[in-house]
C-alpha cells in the first residue's frame, strides 16, 4: 500500500476538478487541514458547470454564479487562490491534448510538490461519482502531471521551467488505499458545500446529514474508530 509523503513535506498543492462543488464533495475536510498547516492550495475548475441548474434556472448566469459559490466554499476551508479554464463546456470535458497543455500551463506556475484530481478510473459502485467529464478530468490531470510537466520537451511555449510533481491523490477511486481523519473539519466541509447554494440549497439540513453518511461510511471502511468521519484517496508515487 503507497504511502503519501507527510504534509509536513509539501509545500504546495494543486486539485483540480472538473466542475465548482466537486473539490468540497471529495477533499473539503482535507484541504481545510493543509490550509490550517500552512499549505498554500491551488484549486482549477475546468469548466464553471454551466450544466448543473435547476431547469427554471437562468443558464446565461449560471456560470458567474457558480464561481462566485466556489469562491465562497473554497474560502470556508482557507483557499484563496481559485482558478477556472476558459473554453470548455460543461458536459462536454474530453482530455484533449489542449485541455492537458493547460492543466500543465497551471501545474508549472504552481509548482505543487502534490496534486489532486478525480479519478480517471469508472466506480460502478458509485456511478454518480464517475460523471463523464469527472473521468476527462482526472484522465487530462494525470497526463499533465505524468509525464508532460516535468518534460521539458513538451510545450516549451507555455514559457515556464518544467516541474516534477511528486505524488497524485484521486478522488472517488474505486479501491481508495488511504484515508484522512475529518472529524475536527467535518463542519468546514458542510459549511462549503452550503456555499454552492445553487447546488444545495434545496436539500437543507438533509445534506449535512447525507454527508455524515458518507463520511462514517469511509472512516469505518479504513478500521477508524466509531464516530470518526473520513476522506478517502488513492495515492500515486511519483519518483
Amino acid at each position: 500500500m503507497p504511502m503519501p509523503k507527510p504534509d509536513s513535506e509539501i509545500e504546495r498543492i494543486l486539485i483540480v476538478a472538473a466542475h465548482p462543488d466537486d473539490a468540497d464533495f471529495g477533499l473539503a475536510g482535507t484541504a481545510a487541514q493543509w490550509t490550517d498547516a500552512g499549505i498554500e492550495v491551488t484549486l482549477l475548475c475546468l469548466t464553471h458547470g454551466e450544466q448543473g441548474a435547476r431547469p427554471d434556472a437562468d443558464i446565461a448566469a449560471i456560470p458567474a454564479l457558480r464561481e462566485q459559490e466556489q469562491r465562497a466554499a473554497s474560502a470556508e476551508v482557507g483557499i484563496t487562490d481559485v482558478r477556472f479554464l476558459d473554453g470548455y463546456r460543461d458536459g462536454w470535458l474530453e482530455p484533449t491534448f489542449d485541455l492537458q497543455r493547460d492543466i500543465v500551463a497551471v501545474i508549472r506556475d504552481v509548482r505543487p510538490g502534490r496534486l489532486v484530481c478525480q479519478s480517471p478510473e469508472r466506480n460502478y459502485a458509485r456511478l454518480q461519482a464517475s460523471h463523464p467529464d469527472h473521468l476527462a478530468a482526472g484522465d487530462a490531470a494525470v497526463r499533465a502531471a505524468y509525464p508532460a510537466s516535468e518534460n521539458p520537451f513538451a510545450w516549451p511555449e507555455i514559457g515556464l521551467p518544467f516541474h516534477h510533481v511528486g505524488e497524485i491523490w484521486l478522488m472517488a477511486h474505486p479501491t481508495p488505499d488511504h484515508a484522512v481523519d475529518i472529524t475536527e473539519t467535518f463542519h468546514r466541509k458542510v459549511a462549503a458545500l452550503q456555499a454552492h447554494a445553487s447546488q444545495t440549497a434545496h436539500r437543507g439540513e438533509e445534506l449535512e446529514g447525507f454527508l455524515r453518511q458518507m463520511s462514517s461510511r469511509m472512516a469505518a471502511n479504513f478500521g477508524l474508530p466509531e464516530g470518526r468521519l473520513a476522506e478517502a484517496f488513492a495515492i500515486v508515487p511519483l519518483n
